[in-house]
């Protein structure tokens, strides 16, 4: 039995050298498949040399695929190998990239539509299911789906072969290469609180690609922001979780992040911030946002204010639902610190108003909160399925923290409705007690 690791690491070497012999990704992915399906029935100690061995296998069912259509003598000269070639796999143009960086460059090619290069590369190349792929975009599977036949029809016609791009080709790719990486991070991230196996673990292969990326673009600011994000928030990742119950950011012990990778995090923040110039990009102030908790001593010492300019920034570079969710979260707890009632504990009638009558609406006692509140509800009734989610959780929060205990416990029993198994849904349930 091969280590399913060891496949894992394979799987886009094959895939690229495949592309090339046949000039097209998805007959490299095909044909991949086959070979690595056919390596996994094999007696132990047969394949000493994975890649080699499947990219063999590969290229002689591509061959047998050619005969069958009756054109294999006219392409015979360029594509035959002899059986007793050695497995080993010479270098493809561009192979100065990582495997599976090489094949984000293709898949991001600028004749497929930026949607559609999203799905390609995150099914393709990351390895993401349509599920986890539609989940993250916010669309329906049918749609990831269609998106991920239409992308590889339109590579196919566009180019008409594999190739891994060069030069101002791939310098104009890269945007999309990063939300790409990115993308796979967040999945990681939302989804996989405490992993398992750590060989599959999206948020440590986005953080693998965000390294290849500062290799080949290493004064970047916004490739540095990227690996940045990755590492300030893989540091952050344990303590999140005790007894399978996930944490909120006031109870998370800080003492148990990884302080190897929080250094190293930081450094990149603040490399990235001092080699921008002019208005920061995406990656950039996410770095920066990430390095504010990190800074942090605990949630009540987080500078919210300095979160909530950073949040504005970001809106304006990248408005997207997740940023929205995030900024009201952030404006949440600053209207609730200026008020003096950011703590849960008192119950909601024995905080007096100013005539000495006790409050019965929240929004009657904290001002601001009802606006915020307001969004929230927004993104709950028309957002994307994860940012709904996001936004319930912090509506939930809120309720909480203002003492409507019964409110905030009635949304977190709705929580548990959609809420998959795992940590998350947990929390959930012990916050309807």
């Amino acid at each position: 039995m091969i280590d399913p690791a060891a496949f894992r690491t394979a799987w886009p070497q094959v895939v690229r050298s495949l592309a090339v012999t046949t000039r097209s990704l998805d007959h490299g992915e095909e044909y991949a498949a086959e070979a690595f399906a056919r390596a996994a029935a094999q007696p132990d100690g047969t394949v000493t040399d994975l890649v080699g061995w499947c990219v063999q296998v590969g290229r002689r069912s591509w061959l047998d695929a050619v005969r069958h259509q009756a054109v294999f003598t006219r392409i015979q000269p360029q594509l035959a190998r002899p059986e007793v070639a050695p497995v080993h796999v010479p270098p493809e143009p561009g192979s100065e990239l990582d495997d599976r960086l090489a094949l984000l460059f293709v898949a991001c090619d600028d004749a497929i539509a930026p949607g559609a290069q999203l799905v390609l590369a995150m099914r393709v190349v990351c390895g993401l299911t349509i599920q986890q792929i539609a989940g993250h975009l916010g669309i329906a599977e049918a749609t990831a789906a269609a998106r991920l036949t239409r992308a590889k029809a339109a590579l196919a016609r566009a180019r008409g072969e594999f190739a891994v791009p060069e030069g101002a080709a791939r310098d104009a790719r890269l945007p999309i290469v990063l939300a790409c990486v990115a993308g796979l991070f967040t999945v990681g991230q939302r989804f996989e609180l405490e992993p398992a196996d750590a060989t599959q673990d999206p948020a440590r292969d986005a953080l693998t690609l965000a390294e290849a990326l500062v290799a080949q673009y290493p004064a970047d600011p916004e490739v540095l922001g990227l690996r940045a994000v990755c590492r300030l928030g893989l540091a952050r990742r344990p303590g999140r979780v005790r007894d399978g119950v996930a944490l909120p950011l006031d109870e998370v012990d800080r003492g148990l992040w990884d302080r190897r990778l929080l250094v190293a995090g930081l450094d990149d923040a603040s490399t990235a911030v001092a080699r921008t110039l002019g208005r920061p990009g995406r990656f950039t102030l996410e770095a920066a946002i990430s390095g504010v908790h990190a800074t942090a001593r605990s949630a009540e010492e987080t500078d919210w204010v300095r979160l909530a300019q950073l949040y504005d920034a970001l809106l304006e570079v990248w408005p997207s639902p997740a940023v929205r969710v995030g900024r009201l979260v952030v404006l949440g707890r600053v209207v609730l610190a200026r008020s003096g009632r950011s703590d849960p504990a008192a119950p909601l009638d024995e905080r007096p108003a100013h005539d000495g009558a006790p409050h019965q609406s929240v929004r009657g006692i904290v001002p601001g909160l009802d606006r915020i509140e307001r969004e929230l509800e927004d993104l709950v009734a028309d957002g994307p399925p994860y940012a709904a989610r996001d936004a319930s959780l912090a509506l939930a929060d809120l309720a909480r923290r203002t003492g409507r205990t019964d409110e905030a416990a009635g949304q977190y029993r709705e929580l548990l409705e959609v809420m998959p198994e795992g940590p998350l849904r947990e929390f959930c349930r012990r916050r309807t007690d």
